[in-house]
């Protein structure tokens, strides 16, 4: 990550930067953003839970080991995967991914080395990457959560792969409380909101205070992707900015960018 830096002021600082990753996920950005000179406001979209089905996941994991290729959806896909199964292991010979390098790290966490893609982190950048072309006959387990958008699946089994999805943790509604509440009102504005997740978006809007979400909308959105953009832009955001990809380096060098035009002005 690059930033233009005064010596003497730090290129996020006099913003606030709200961070809605899951609990578990968002302590690290929000240090990342304190680094840049930022406050940091922790506002969780999305809250994750094990799996309801354990035994069926558990079973799914077991008998999934011969598979040809594993692909991990998230950090949280990697994290309640080995919670069920800590001896998990691909057989010999079968090709991880991970969908960007932030599950990536989770994996070597677990001594697996997973590809990803380098640019566009996300279920495209991964159908694109030249390993994934060829998957006729291939036998492809999905670690991910039930629901939510299932672009991978469809795809691999279009180019010939029996896909199976285990399921190892479910997506919920944040639980927001009074301290989350209070945070968000007395920050300081300029607001720059990280956002990766359409879910976490409409989980937000239905949970604040209408005076919260007034406010909200009224400040600068930093997106993961020009889907999400639209999606923002229908729920009545219009400070919305692209960055180049869903990664916490990405997302912060976005809001630098946003933060920086704004002084200029």
């Amino acid at each position: 990550m690059t930033h233009l830096v005064r010596p003497d002021r730090p290129p996020l600082a006099g913003a606030t930067v709200i961070v809605t990753r899951p609990s578990a996920s968002a302590p690290a950005a929000m240090r990342a953003a304190r680094r840049l000179g930022a406050a940091a406001v922790r506002l969780p979209g999305v809250g994750v839970r094990a799996i309801a089905d354990r035994d069926g996941a558990l079973r799914a994991l077991t008998t999934a080991r011969d598979a040809d290729a594993w692909i991990f959806t998230s950090p949280a896909a990697v994290r309640f995967a080995f919670h069920l199964l800590p001896s998990l292991r691909p057989r010999r010979g079968a090709q991880v991914f991970a969908i960007g390098s932030g599950t990536a790290r989770a994996l070597r966490r677990h001594a697996l080395e997973g590809r990803h893609p380098e640019h566009r982190q996300d279920s495209t950048g991964l159908l694109d990457m030249a390993d994934l072309q060829s998957t006729a006959g291939w036998r492809i387990v999905i670690i991910d959560a039930p629901g939510g958008r299932d672009l991978l699946a469809p795809a691999l089994r279009r180019r010939g792969a029996r896909v199976e999805r285990i399921g190892v943790y479910e997506r919920t509604a944040p639980r927001l409380d009074m301290r989350h509440l209070r945070a968000l009102a007395a920050a300081r504005r300029p607001w720059l909101t990280l956002l990766s997740s359409g879910e976490a978006l409409d989980h937000l809007l239905a949970a604040l205070p209408a005076a919260l979400v007034q406010r909200w909308r009224a400040e600068a959105l930093i997106v993961s992707s020009a889907r999400l953009a639209g999606l923002a832009a229908e729920r009545g955001f219009e400070r919305i900015h692209v960055a180049r990809s869903a990664t916490m380096p990405d997302l912060l060098d976005a809001a630098v960018e946003v933060h920086a035009r704004r002084a200029r002005r």
